[in-house]
């Protein structure tokens, strides 16, 4: 029998710094009803749902404390947990993490629709610099503010009523990288789940990237390496103008074949819903299986093994 899924990409438009967080988490629990009413069991928000991105301005003492949650849940973000609950709706939500020991990671959960938290994820691949660019228009100042991700990329089970498919969660940036899809597709993952805020302008200074190149980039990656690892791809930005800075759209869902099966068309808040067969998967990963089996990791060997090698006749 198919394990069938009902899920939302809950795309949100930009944050301004000056918007109260209250007007943020109405946004996001108007999302959460919009999708629960087009059928979606887990609704999919982006990275730093809950704050503007901060990380482009250098701030200080209270002001960068105020971005970060103590705890999860917390008094603030209570109403979404609760509505979602009310609503037997699950989530993936991303946020700025303070823990009881001081550290500042950007993480994400995923929340069952029991309301309990299933995973946790801290980024791991963090851009930007920590000290700003002299003369830049814009900054990336995510290494000032948050710490390496400290929890590497464990995968875990959904939810009972979702066909406890294996899961994975990553953060923007690290869903630019291979290894990072690789470790959850040694795991089995069925169903990777990732928000980002991906600038529409090269956030370290170049001028050889644009909206229009930057969101292809980002489609390219969840559809790459959801082929490559014949898993279920949601990918969820926060998208427009945020004082001034451009934030890339382009949420999707991806399916094992690296197929686009639903996708934002505005920079706008944005409900994007797919009814998803998560044995879809099992094609690829028993074709994958297959060739493990001829794989030989003897013969790779170092890149820098192979400078100035001469290639083979």
């Amino acid at each position: 029998m198919p394990r069938m899924l009902h899920i939302a990409a809950a795309q949100m438009g930009p944050t301004q710094r000056a918007e109260p967080r209250e007007t943020t988490l109405a946004r996001m629990i108007a999302l959460l009803e919009e999708a629960a009413a087009k059928g979606a069991q887990l609704v999919v928000f982006p990275e730093l749902a809950f704050t503007t991105f901060f990380p482009r301005w250098l701030l200080s003492g209270e002001e960068v404390e105020s971005y970060f949650e103590p705890a999860m849940p917390n008094p603030q973000v209570q109403p979404l947990f609760d509505r979602a609950k009310e609503l037997g709706v699950g989530f993936y939500v991303g946020y700025a993490e303070l823990t009881p020991e001081g550290q500042h990671f950007n993480s994400a959960i995923t929340v069952g629709p029991d309301g309990i938290i299933l995973g946790k994820y801290r980024k791991v691949h963090l851009p930007g610099s920590v000290e700003p660019r002299e003369g830049a228009r814009f900054q990336q100042l995510e290494k000032r503010y948050f710490e390496y991700g400290d929890l590497g990329f464990p995968a875990f089970r959904g939810a009972e009523s979702w066909h406890r498919p294996v899961m994975g969660m990553l953060v923007c940036n690290d869903r630019r990288w291979p290894e990072a899809w690789r470790v959850y597709g040694l795991q089995d993952v069925e169903l990777m789940v990732m928000g980002y805020n991906s600038a529409a302008y090269d956030p370290n200074g170049g001028s050889t990237e644009n909206e229009s190149i930057r969101t292809f980039h980002s489609t390219l990656a969840a559809q790459a390496n959801a082929y490559m690892n014949a898993t279920w791809a949601v990918s969820v930005a926060k998208a427009g103008n945020e004082d001034g800075s451009g934030l890339i759209g382009g949420s999707c869902i991806v399916d094992p074949n690296g197929v686009v099966v639903a996708e934002a068309k505005s920079l706008a808040d944005e409900v994007v819903v797919a009814e998803i067969d998560l044995d879809a998967c099992r094609q690829g990963k028993e074709k994958m299986f297959h060739f493990a089996s001829h794989r030989r990791p003897e013969h790779y060997r170092r890149i820098v093994d192979q400078v100035g090698a001469q290639a083979p006749a």
